[in-house]
């Protein structure tokens, strides 16, 4: 029909609107915690762009789902503002004619979701994940300043430089307290650089200085005088990233049966699930009373959206806690809204006969 495809194309650019605008305020979001964290000294400020990247990446199934959402709310609440839902009724059409157009215009939206959801957005999580390691794992000869503290990313290493060459590969007049063995250890150098050894191992190699060692709660201390001191830095088996649920990607994450894997599996079926639940759910809740408040409906939707996005995270906890099953989890928040569908269809079409019959 005509009108459907009108609507459909009505809904195509509703959502594109709706989905820059969610998409320019998540990246402003994440752009101030980034700077946030990098006048702090958490990030790298060359990073900033693509932990960014990584995270627009990470939420984007959740705004594609809350822009499907709102564009069939808007537009089918818009029809009843301009009274083009009295032609379609009067047409002979039932409300749940509109299921048909809904979905035609939902499912590619979906398929991209629980594309993004199950691949996508694990992937980003992984890359973001090795990006910040590979950032906090830089030789601590390179990312000290000159005249200033810095602690090293593991947290047991404190180093100090009185100067940095122009290229950052050597420093003079090095001191540094690490902790090892339970042993505290203050070393002090003229100069510094760091190596890379054949088995991939890092080095922080200090010459021409002098360490001294203390057992804290112990008068016992010693003094080493050396012309090379070499501090290993990074070992190359420590380099890979810290797998996570999230971060791990869905093959994997289908062969551990752990409650807090299934949690991760489950959120990430659930927002495809729940973006085809929402879509049909908006089409009951788009109803405008012309003659009445327009915001009701909207505030009704809100709600609805809410609950759904609330039930969906308690789920997941309950499965990551072992409370419920992950079929329990999965299906019992699904169904519930589902189950919503026929009741706040059955009562739209029932005040649309109400309001036909006082006519």
């Amino acid at each position: 029909m005509i009108f459907q495809r009108a609507v459909r194309r009505e809904f195509t650019q509703t959502a594109a609107g709706i989905f820059v605008a969610l998409f320019a305020i998540l990246l402003t979001t994440q752009l101030i915690r980034l700077l946030n964290d990098a006048a702090r000294g958490r990030v790298d400020p060359e990073a900033v762009a693509a932990l960014l990247g990584f995270a627009a990446l990470n939420y984007l199934p959740v705004l594609l789902s809350l822009a499907l959402f709102v564009s069939i709310l808007l537009t089918l609440s818009r029809s009843y503002r301009d009274s083009e839902m009295v032609v379609w009724f009067s047409s002979g059409l039932p409300l749940t004619a509109w299921i048909r157009p809904v979905l035609a215009f939902a499912l590619p939206l979906v398929i991209a979701i629980a594309l993004l959801s199950l691949f996508l957005s694990p992937w980003a999580l992984s890359q973001s994940a090795e990006f910040r390691q590979k950032l906090s794992s830089r030789s601590d000869a390179g990312q000290v300043s000159p005249g200033a503290f810095q602690e090293s990313s593991s947290s047991d290493r404190v180093v100090f430089v009185e100067a940095v060459a122009d290229d950052a590969s050597f420093v003079r007049n090095v001191f540094v307290s690490s902790l090892q063995h339970g042993r505290l250890g203050v070393t002090m150098a003229a100069s510094g650089h760091q190596e890379t050894a054949e088995n991939g191992d890092r080095f922080m190699v200090l010459e021409n200085g002098r360490r001294y060692e203390v057992e804290p709660g112990t008068p016992e201390f010693r003094i080493l005088e050396f012309a090379r001191y070499a501090i290993r830095v990074e070992t190359r088996e420590t380099r890979g990233i810290e797998r996570t649920p999230r971060n791990m990607p869905t093959h994997e994450l289908l062969q551990v049966d752990q409650p807090a894997y299934r949690a991760e599996l489950l959120w990430r079926l659930g927002i495809p699930l729940a973006a085809v639940v929402l879509a049909l759910l908006a089409i009951p809740l788009s109803f405008v009373n012309p003659r009445a408040g327009r915001s009701a409906n909207m505030l009704l939707a809100v709600f609805v959206y809410m609950v759904y996005s609330n039930l969906l995270s308690i789920s997941q906890a309950w499965v990551a806690q072992g409370r419920i099953s992950f079929l329990l989890g999965l299906l019992a928040v699904h169904l519930l809204m589902a189950a919503l569908l026929p009741l706040l269809f059955y009562r739209r079409i029932a005040v649309l006969s109400f309001a036909r019959m006082r006519r």
